[in-house]
């Protein structure tokens, strides 16, 4: 209840039901890209300073490397599930999709965090950013390896690697955490009007706006199926519990573990779908963006966070 009565979430519902009833609430394009702009640069400079205080030790790239890890096998063991029911265009541009990572799941949870006194290490900042891209790199590989046509089709792999590890988010993500770890707590304690005091009503009018979204692609949904319906449900849980095990192995505390989780569960809405339209053309982007959009998005931030800390409260127990 916690979670459901946070401000933001309670937006998130408000833009949904502002569609079920048809209501007229918009809002204007540019905004929400500003926000979603803002809050990476928020977070990931706040990830930085965090990281310079605790210094890059055993334990951080013992994380980072678990993240990478993570961010290339997810889209692996999905691709060949989704198989059974797709194509390997679309199974490749969904398993790449649940591979990587969406932002503000991240954020939403850490807000949780903060409500309930549990701490939690900034340096996951840095597990955000760097799975982001792999799962791109790998689904495009499945996409190499099981269509017919893998003999005509000619990747442009410069393009694609810039479009993996250069588009905006996570240039931006990866700058702000780089700056943030420069400038420290001098660096924090100058923006901090700006990167503090704003952070949560930007992400409360940019849940708002997700609401908006996600009750439209609902519609979409009609088009997936059951099978893709629950396949957005269960494997997060899935990907959350491999998580969980995979932190309580190498010693996580609690609000890291459940960091990692979430992003292990969450799934692209933003960078993955960009680089797919671009890349995979044959995929079917109502299937990859509506599923995670508006199946694990919703979930995540309605159940799974909860559903998640109650795993850590039985494994860490």
């Amino acid at each position: 209840m916690s979670n459901i009565l946070n401000p933001p979430v309670l937006f998130f519902f408000l833009g949904m039901t502002a569609v079920f009833v048809k209501s007229d609430l918009e809002i204007p394009p540019p905004i929400p890209k500003l926000f979603s702009l803002y809050l990476l640069f928020a977070i990931g400079f706040k990830g930085g300073v965090e990281l310079a205080k605790s210094g890059l030790n055993q334990e951080v790239f013992l994380t980072m490397l678990v993240a990478i890890v993570m961010a290339c096998l997810v889209p692996i063991y999905t691709f060949f599930i989704l198989k059974i029911k797709l194509d390997a265009y679309n199974a490749a541009a969904i398993a790449a999709t649940y591979g990587s990572i969406s932002a503000v799941t991240f954020i939403t949870a850490s807000s949780f965090l903060q409500q309930l006194s549990i701490d939690f290490d900034g340096y996951m900042v840095a597990a955000l950013a760097l799975m982001e891209s792999p799962a791109i790199i790998v689904g495009l590989i499945l996409v190499n390896l099981f269509t017919q046509d893998q003999t005509e089709r000619d990747f442009s792999w410069p393009e694609v690697l810039r479009e993996a590890f250069l588009n905006g988010s996570v240039f931006l993500l990866v700058g702000s955490l780089i700056i943030g770890f420069l400038t420290g707590e001098h660096g924090w304690k100058v923006l901090s009007p700006f990167t503090q005091d704003m952070f949560y009503g930007v992400l409360t009018f940019f849940l708002l706006d997700m609401g908006l979204v996600a009750a439209k692609r609902i519609k979409d949904l009609e088009k997936t199926g059951p099978f893709l319906i629950s396949f957005a449900i269960l494997i997060p849980i899935l990907n959350a519990g491999i998580g969980l095990l995979i932190a309580k192995l190498i010693g996580m505390p609690p609000g890291n573990a459940l960091l990692f989780s979430v992003l292990c569960a969450s799934a692209s809405y933003i960078a993955v779908p960009a680089a797919m339209r671009l890349t995979v053309p044959e995929a079917n982007p109502s299937l990859y963006i509506s599923t995670a959009l508006a199946v694990t998005f919703p979930f995540n931030i309605i159940f799974g966070i909860p559903l998640y800390l109650y795993g850590i409260d039985l494994l860490w127990r």
